[in-house]
C-alpha cells in the first residue's frame, strides 16, 4: 500500500445483513484533496470513523501512514487534524485554555498559524467555549486541527448549517493554509459547489459501495447524461449492458442515463446497442451528475 489513507474492501454494519459499507476500496495519495459524496446514510461518517480508529470495520482494512489506525492510535492521531460536524468542545474552557491543551500535545504547533486563524475569524482567547455561535466554535475545531500542521487533514461535513459565506471562508481556510504546503485531505460534503471549488478527486459512495471515483477534470469531460424514451429501453439493466453506462433511473416517461464516455461517443453507443437515434447526451455539473447517480427510485436489475 502506498497512499496516505488506504481502504481495501471495508465492511460495516449495524444492523444484521445490513452493511452500510460493503466492499468500500480506495487510496486517498499525498498531497490529494477528495472529496467524499453520498446521500444520507451511505456511510461516509461510518467511513471517516474508521479511518480515525473510532470503529472497527467489520471485514477489511484500513491503514493509514502504512499503520492501523485502531492498532496504532497515537502514532495516527498525532499525523492527522479532524474536524466532525458533531465535534464538541468542552463549553466550561476558554478558547485560550483550549489553544493551550493542544500546544501540550503537539510538539510542531505553529503559533503563527494559530494568530492568524485568530485574526481571520475575530476569536478571542478569553472566550467562553460554550458561549460561541456554531460557527465560531466550528472555526475554534479548524484551528486545532490543523495548527500543528498535521499531514493528514479529515473534515466530516465540517461546515454542515454555517451560512454559504462563513462556509466559504472555513473551506478556504482549511485549504490554503495546508494544501498549499502538501497536506493530504479528505472531506465529506453535502455540497457540491464546495467541491467543485476545493476538490481535486470525487469519491461517490451508494448503496455501501464506491459508485464514482474520479478526478474532476475527467468527471466534466469524459461524463455525460443520455436522456432515453422509456420505449426505447425494456429496463435498467438494458441500459446499464452498454458499454459506458455507470447508472441509470427512470424519471416519469424517460431513463435518464450516466455514461463515462462523451456526449458523441455515448450516443453512438446507445445506437449500436439499442437502434436508437436522436438520443441527446449531454455533460452536465457535479450537483445534476449527483442527483443522476444517486436520486430518486432506481429500477432493480432482473
Amino acid at each position: 500500500m502506498n497512499g496516505v489513507l488506504e481502504f481495501n474492501n471495508i465492511v460495516r454494519s449495524y444492523k444484521k445483513n445490513l452493511p452500510v459499507l460493503n466492499g468500500v476500496t480506495f487510496s486517498v495519495n499525498a498531497g490529494e484533496v477528495v472529496g467524499l459524496l453520498g446521500r444520507n446514510g451511505a456511510g461516509k461518517t461510518t467511513l471517516i470513523r474508521i479511518a480515525m480508529g473510532m470503529l472497527y470495520p467489520d471485514g477489511g482494512s484500513v491503514q493509514v501512514f502504512g499503520l492501523s489506525p485502531t492498532a496504532k492510535p497515537v502514532e495516527v492521531k498525532k499525523r492527522i487534524g479532524f474536524v466532525a460536524e458533531d465535534q464538541v468542545l468542552p463549553g466550561g474552557s476558554t478558547i485560550g485554555e483550549l489553544i493551550a491543551f493542544h500546544r501540550r500535545i503537539f510538539p510542531s504547533w505553529d503559533e503563527q498559524m494559530e494568530g492568524r486563524i485568530l485574526d481571520r475569524f475575530s476569536l478571542a482567547y478569553t472566550s467562553k467555549i460554550r458561549r460561541l455561535s456554531k460557527g465560531q466554535a466550528r472555526q475554534v475545531a479548524l484551528l486545532c486541527a490543523v495548527c500543528h500542521r498535521p499531514e493528514l487533514l479529515i473534515l466530516d461535513e465540517p461546515a454542515a448549517g454555517l451560512d454559504p459565506a462563513a462556509r466559504r471562508e472555513f473551506l478556504e481556510v482549511s485549504i490554503q493554509l495546508l494544501n498549499r504546503e502538501g497536506t493530504t485531505i479528505l472531506f465529506s460534503s453535502h455540497y457540491m459547489n464546495d467541491v467543485e471549488r476545493i476538490g481535486g478527486r470525487v469519491v461517490l459512495l451508494d448503496e455501501g459501495r464506491v459508485r464514482l471515483d474520479s478526478d474532476l477534470d475527467r468527471l466534466r469531460e469524459d461524463f455525460c447524461v443520455a436522456m432515453v424514451p422509456k420505449a426505447s429501453a425494456p429496463s435498467a439493466a438494458a441500459l446499464r449492458a452498454v458499454p459506458g453506462c455507470v447508472g441509470a433511473r427512470l424519471v416519469f416517461e424517460d431513463w435518464h442515463v450516466v455514461f463515462q464516455a462523451a456526449p458523441d461517443a455515448a450516443e453512438a453507443q446507445l445506437k449500436k446497442s439499442l437502434g436508437t437515434n436522436g438520443i441527446n447526451c449531454v455533460r452536465v455539473p457535479l450537483e445534476e451528475m449527483f442527483v443522476e447517480l444517486v436520486g430518486g427510485k432506481r429500477e432493480k436489475e432482473a
